[in-house]
C-alpha cells in the first residue's frame, strides 16, 4: 500500500511515473527524451520531477558510473488502486454510480472493453442492494440520506 506521501503526486509526476512505468528502469535522458517529444519539457524539469519522485519514495535509484537508473517502487496497479481508492472515499458513496456512468460516458472504450464492464455489472447485480446507504456526515452532502442503511435486494437491511 501507498504511503500518504506517495499517494499525493502531481499530474506532472504522473507522467514520469508513466514513463519509469513503461520502461521499466530508465535515465533521466530516457525519462526527458519521451517527455521532451509528448510535452516539450526541458530535461531540467523532468530532473526536477525524478528528484520530487525520488523523495516521495516512488522511484528507486542506483547509480551506474555517472548516471542514475530509475525503477518505480511501486507498480502502476498499485497506485492507480490508491488514486480509485482517495476518489471513493472523497465522494458521497450515494454518488458513485452516476460518478463511474459519467466516466463511461466520457471514455473512448473497445468492444472487449464494454464487454468486460458488462460482465462485470452482470456480477455486481447479484450482490446490489435496493438503496446505498450515505457515508457522509450530516450536512456534509445534498444527498439528504445521512445515516439511512442500505437495503439488499430482498428488501431486508
Amino acid at each position: 500500500m501507498l504511503t500518504e506521501d506517495k499517494s499525493k503526486i502531481t499530474d506532472a509526476e504522473w507522467e514520469v511515473m508513466r514513463v519509469v512505468w513503461t520502461l521499466n528502469h530508465a535515465t533521466s535522458r530516457n525519462i526527458s527524451e519521451v517527455l521532451e517529444a509528448k510535452r516539450e519539457w526541458a530535461q531540467a524539469t523532468t530532473k526536477t520531477l525524478i528528484g520530487r519522485l525520488v523523495k516521495k519514495g516512488m522511484l528507486n535509484t542506483k547509480s551506474d558510473g555517472k548516471r542514475y537508473i530509475y525503477t518505480a517502487a511501486v507498480s502502476e496497479n498499485e497506485s492507480l488502486k490508491t488514486v480509485r481508492e482517495s476518489f471513493f472515499e472523497n465522494i458521497c458513496s450515494k454518488q458513485v454510480g452516476n460518478e463511474l456512468a459519467s466516466m463511461i460516458s466520457e471514455a473512448t472504450l473497445s468492444f472487449d472493453d464494454i464487454d468486460l464492464l458488462e460482465e462485470t455489472l452482470a456480477k455486481k447485480k447479484e450482490e446490489a442492494v435496493e438503496e446505498v446507504e450515505c457515508n457522509c456526515i450530516p450536512g456534509q452532502c445534498q444527498c439528504k440520506g445521512c445515516g439511512s442503511r442500505a437495503k439488499n435486494a430482498n428488501g431486508n437491511y
